[in-house]
Parts: C-alpha cells; sequence; structure tokens
C-alpha cells in the first residue's frame, strides 16, 4: 500500500512538471469552457477598471456578459464594476440598473466596507438594495 502510494506520488509530480504548450493550451480552453467565453473579457475589464482606464473597462464588461460567463458570481461581478462606473460617469439610471441586475442576479449581495462606502455609488447600491 505504502509503495503504490510512493509511486502515484511520484507520477503526480513528474506530470506536474510537463506543462508543455499543448498541455497549457489544453487547460486554457478547458478554463474558458467551463468559466465561459467572457471570460477573458470579464479579466480584462477588471484589470482596466483597476489600471484607471474606465472606458475600456466598461467595454470589456458588456462584452463579458454579451460573450457569456457561466457563473452568477462573474455575471454579479461584471454588473457591479459597470454600475460603479456608470455611478462615477454620472450616469445613475444606468447605474442603478446594472445594481438591479446584480442584486436580481445575486439577491445577497454586499459590498465591501471600501466599496459601500464610496460617496457616489454606496448610497445608490443602499437605495437599490433597500427597495428589494
Amino acid at each position: 500500500m505504502k509503495r503504490a502510494l510512493g509511486l502515484a506520488l511520484v507520477t503526480a509530480g513528474l506530470l506536474a512538471g510537463c506543462e508543455t504548450q499543448p498541455v497549457k493550451d489544453i487547460q486554457r480552453e478547458v478554463q474558458t469552457i467551463w468559466r465561459g467565453p467572457g471570460e477573458p473579457d470579464l479579466s480584462a475589464g477588471l484589470r482596466h477598471y483597476e489600471n484607471g482606464r474606465y472606458a475600456e473597462a466598461y467595454r470589456s464588461l458588456q462584452a463579458s456578459l454579451a460573450k457569456g460567463l457561466h457563473w452568477k458570481r462573474d455575471q454579479v461581478q461584471a454588473y457591479k464594476y459597470l454600475a460603479f462606473i456608470d455611478c462615477a460617469s454620472g450616469r445613475e439610471r444606468s447605474c442603478r440598473d446594472n445594481f438591479v441586475r446584480a442584486l436580481t442576479l445575486d439577491p445577497e449581495l454586499e459590498l465591501a466596507p471600501s466599496e459601500a462606502g464610496h460617496p457616489v455609488w454606496g448610497p445608490v447600491f443602499r437605495s437599490v438594495k433597500g427597495s428589494r
């Protein structure tokens, strides 16, 4: 039994080191299928947002939703960040609409303390959540 376990651990270790390009391509393909075709756009949108490139973030986040995200949490995240950008851009109606979409998918959604305390979208989020 110990020998079989040892052999299995050695084999697993050897296979883990076999990161050839075809294996990486297959892993990336499986991840895209698993998360949805819009996942690369979601990742790009979040990166753009963090780097202050809000117009690019908005386009990428919209594209992620249009292409499809399999996980509700990814959809909620896209809508939440679209709402942030809308609110910061003075588009309160669109901000509200995106918060409504996010809360429809996840009625238990809460913003992180730093997000909830934001002077522009914090009150909008609380208003939308309170009216549900």
